[in-house]
């Protein structure tokens, strides 16, 4: 009877196995797929539900953040705020000094007396220059303080390779993070329930102000890009896009697939015309998905 058992015991183990491999490719990338095949010089790809590594292209190589910068500054405006209602105004020097520095701009003007929560949309929806800013101004008293309050954060969640010195991106060669870190920093963001609604608002209308009577009509830079992109089997449901030349195009996006959520973060796909991008963040974030399995 002895060898029956044995025989026994191991089919059962071999079963075993086999369920626990099952489970642990489930999420994987296809394995065909080459890292070759994505522009992006920088990536990673977390399956949220389980926490598990996806994919990863020097993922913990340093480079320029450009506007995923605004992921922390809006996390750690969120955790700053009392009430979204209340009156943050559009603060004018900064607002100036985005201007002249061609920052991407939401719409508001110098003075104008918007709400901490049209700001708040306004940096993840637009990724609005003056709003960043003006988040920085009205929660710590001055942009310095406010960064501080970002690095700190930094500090707190592990993200060794990241340092900010200003809130909404513009190049600076002391502003670096990783694709892991910003992976690591939008997976603890989006367990924030006012974080998560407004990384996944595809548009929203800000609050009506003497200047804009009608409130301004915002729109995810991310979620507006994906209206003519087939999506088959999976759904982008939230993102932020960065964008400078030395940056190049980056994309930090959530999404479903197979009632699975995963996030996908790809940075330094090369640019040649800001105002005329080949998209190239967009097609690796795209392929990065459908060769989900």
């Amino acid at each position: 009877m002895k060898p029956r058992k044995h025989k026994a015991a191991k089919i059962f183990f071999i079963i075993i196995f086999l369920i626990f491999g099952i489970f642990f490719v489930k999420g994987k990338l296809d394995v065909n797929t080459s890292l070759d095949e994505y522009d992006s010089k920088y990536i990673y790809v977390e399956n949220r539900t389980s926490k598990n590594e996806v994919m990863k292209k020097n993922h913990k190589v340093k480079t320029c953040p450009a506007s995923l910068t605004k992921i922390m500054t809006t996390i750690v405006a969120l955790e700053h705020i009392e009430d979204l209602s209340a009156i943050a105004p559009i603060d004018v020097d900064t607002y100036k000094e985005m201007v002249n520095n061609n920052s991407s701009m939401a719409g508001f003007y110098g003075k104008e007396q918007t709400t901490y929560r049209d700001l708040l949309y306004a940096t993840i929806l637009s990724s609005g220059g003056e709003a960043a800013n003006s988040l920085a101004i009205n929660i710590a008293g001055s942009v310095e303080n406010f960064v501080k309050l970002m690095n700190n954060k930094a500090s707190e969640l592990g993200l060794h390779d990241t340092h900010f010195v200003n809130p909404e991106g513009l190049h600076d060669k002391n502003q670096y993070t990783t694709a892991y870190d910003m992976a690591k920093l939008l997976d603890y963001a989006l367990d924030n329930g006012h974080f998560r609604a407004i990384f996944t608002k595809e548009t929203f209308n800000t609050t009506s102000t003497l200047d804009h009577p009608g409130g301004i009509v915002l729109q995810s830079t991310v979620l507006s890009k994906l209206h003519e992109v087939p999506q088959n089997g999976f759904k982008i449901i939230g993102g932020k896009s960065g964008t400078t030349y030395q940056a190049g195009q980056c994309w930090a996006t959530l999404a479903i697939k197979d009632d699975v959520e995963y996030i996908a973060i790809v940075m330094g796909a090369e640019l040649e015309d800001i105002k005329n991008p080949d998209n190239k963040h967009i097609k690796d974030t795209i392929k990065i998905y459908e060769n989900l399995k």
